[in-house]
This record gives C-alpha cells, sequence and structure tokens, in this order.
C-alpha cells in the first residue's frame, strides 16, 4: 500500500533535483562513539545546553536495540542506561530538573513512555518508570511545554499514524501520565516537533509529507498539510524534524529527507520552501539514511557559535551506526541563509 502511495505521490516527477534544488554539502564537526548494537539501531537525538558552560552541553541518543546513551560535544559516550527497544527521544528543562521522555516499543501492543531525570552534572539518566498510553506500537515521540502554564504534554506517534497526546506531571514522587486526545494521519508516521513559542506541532507522514496541528488537548484534532514528499524538495522517507525558532514566530522547520540523504529547510511561519542540504565533504564520514535529527540554537562553543543539528546516520561503516554533529552556522552559510 506504502509502495503504490508513493508511486502516485512520484509520478511525472524528476528522480534528480534540478539545479535550483541540489543540495551542498555541509561537513560534519563532530561524531559520536558508535552505538554497541549492530544494523539499524541507533535512532533518535536530543540535545540539552548547558546555558552557563556550553562546552559541557551534551547530547542524548537512543539504541532502539539496547538503551539511551548521553554524549559530550566531542561525540564521547559518558553514560549508558539499558532499556529495551526505545526509540524517539526529547527533553525539557523544567526549571532546572531536565526531564527527558521516549517512545517505549518494547511492548508492540501497547505504547508506553519512559521517563528519566537528566543528571546534567554527572551526566546519566535516572529512570522515572514506563508508563502506557495506548493500543499500538510507539514510534516517535516529542514534547511541549505550554507557554500559559507551563504544563508539559508529549506526543506519541504510533506505527499506523495516530497521535497520542500525553499531559505528564513529574511534580510529585511519582510521574503521572494521562492520555488526553488522540490525532490520526492515514499511514505510517513518526517524526514530530512541537513550536514551544506558538503552539503548533508538526508531524512527518513518511510517504506523505509534513503535517501541522494545534498542540492544545482542547484544540480540533484536524490536521493541515504543509509540504509534501514530492521527490524534489522532499524524498520518502519523510523521518525526523527539527525547529530554528527566530523571534515570535519565525525561523525554519527542518526534514530528514531520508530517500535521497538530504535535509530539508522550510522558512516559518508559513512553511515555504528554504533549501536543502547533505552532511558530507570533511574528514568525518557523511550521513545517511538519516533517522532522527535535533538543533538546538545558542552558543555551544567556538565550533557551533549559533547552535548545534545532531542527525542520525543510518551507514557508519565499517563501524555500528552513530550521531553527527554540525555547526548550524555553517548550515545557514551552505544555503545562503
Amino acid at each position: 500500500m506504502r509502495a503504490l502511495l508513493l508511486a502516485g505521490l512520484l509520478a511525472g516527477c524528476a528522480t534528480v533535483p534540478p539545479a535550483s534544488d541540489v543540495a551542498p554539502n555541509v561537513p560534519a564537526t563532530a561524531e559520536t562513539d558508535p552505538v554497541d548494537t549492530a544494523a539499524d539501531a541507533a535512532d533518535d537525538p536530543a540535545i540539552w545546553r548547558n546555558a552557563a558552560d556550553p562546552a559541557k552541553s551534551l547530547v542524548i541518543g537512543t539504541d532502539k536495540k539496547a538503551g539511551i546513551h548521553v554524549y559530550d560535544m566531542k561525540g564521547k559516550r559518558l553514560s549508558f542506561t539499558p532499556a529495551a527497544r526505545l526509540n524517539n527521544v526529547d527533553l525539557r528543562d523544567l526549571g532546572g530538573r531536565v526531564v527527558v521522555a521516549a517512545s517505549d516499543r518494547a511492548d508492540v501492543a501497547t505504547a508506553h513512555v519512559s521517563l528519566f531525570l537528566l543528571d546534567t552534572a554527572a551526566a546519566r539518566l535516572q529512570p522515572l518508570g514506563r508508563y502506557p498510553v495506548g493500543a499500538g506500537e510507539a514510534y516517535g515521540m516529542c514534547l511541549w511545554t505550554r507557554a500559559s502554564d507551563k504544563a508539559l504534554f508529549g506526543f506519541v506517534v504510533l506505527k499506523d499514524g495516530r497521535i497520542d497526546q500525553v499531559a505528564i506531571d513529574t511534580a510529585g514522587a511519582t510521574p503521572q501520565v494521562k492520555t488526553v486526545r488522540s490525532m490520526k494521519v492515514a499511514t505510517q508516521a513518526e517524526g514530530c516537533v512541537v513550536d514551544d513559542r506558538t503552539g503548533l506541532l508538526y508531524v512527518a507522514e513518511e510517504d506523505v509529507g509534513l503535517w501541522r496541528f494545534a498542540a492544545d488537548p482542547a484544540a480540533p484534532v484536524t490536521g493541515t498539510p504543509i509540504a509534501q514528499v514530492d521527490g524534489r524538495t522532499l524524498f520518502a522517507d519523510a523521518e525526523g524534524l527539527a525547529l530554528a525558532p527566530q523571534g515570535r514566530n519565525g525561523g525554519y522547520l527542518v526534514a530528514s529527507s531520508q530517500g535521497d540523504n538530504a535535509y530539508t529547510l522550510y522558512r516559518l511561519p508559513g512553511v515555504t520552501y528554504a533549501g536543502r542540504f547533505r552532511i558530507d565533504g570533511g574528514a568525518i564520514d557523511g550521513t545517511s539514511e538519516t533517522d532522527g535529527i535535533e538543533l538546538a540554537l545558542g552558543d555551544f562553543g567556538p565550533d557551533y557559535p549559533r547552535g548545534l543539528f545532531v542527525a542520525q546516520d543510518g551507514d557508519n561503516a565499517p563501524d555500528t551506526q552513530n550521531f553527527k554533529y554540525v555547526s548550524w552556522e555553517k548550515i545557514l552559510k551552505a544555503l545562503g541563509l
């Protein structure tokens, strides 16, 4: 079914982008230690920025066969927390308590969220537990902090395209996780990201394109299509999503165009195509078949003066998969933005 859908969407489209859409190469500055398990294992990163000492910022990455890693800014693994089948990961700093949430696929019949606290000084994750969300296999995961009251919500993207929103309360001794509503796209989806400024949720339906939903649980559940898998600017599978917020509602939405090993930028708030790039061309090998991506703006030290972009590398041969670090400033310069 997915193959037929993709064929229909790409009918008549060129398989090679025209010159205006060719993706320039941007070299990686660093890479993480490879994950311990082989084949399709590394999946999704999250970034915690240390505002007091940017060089001591941390990157979290999932190994969906073994657990979750914490890396430093050079890519060195600082700690590992075993956990079965964690997929996507996101985090929010709640006034000094950094909450980390991951989609948990250990039970394919019932989706779960696994919660952790990040001990930023020790660079370790403290498990808080696994919490059921609803029927189905958990796949994507992203968090949202509501601006009006700082309430924390999570969005779990099920493999069949359902999106379950959960309210997460970590104030007590035991976290409380409650499913508050569900949304749906027609086919398999995974990547998602929420803009804390605007309360907008973005979801990648892998063979179709990108959707936008209102994140508030009281809002309608109908989504708006905003970008299509067209075989020119965005290729199937459309996977990870990340945000570069600027001002009140501007900046960029970034999508992993997995089918042609590239990354596509859309200008906010109107979600207009802004360009695309690949990670390649330096002393460190490039990326391919990227699943998860993450982007955090701000000073991360001299190598990343305007922000850090992290991408999973689906083929890090001869080593197992890992994550690549790229300067956001270099990406913008390569695209003339």
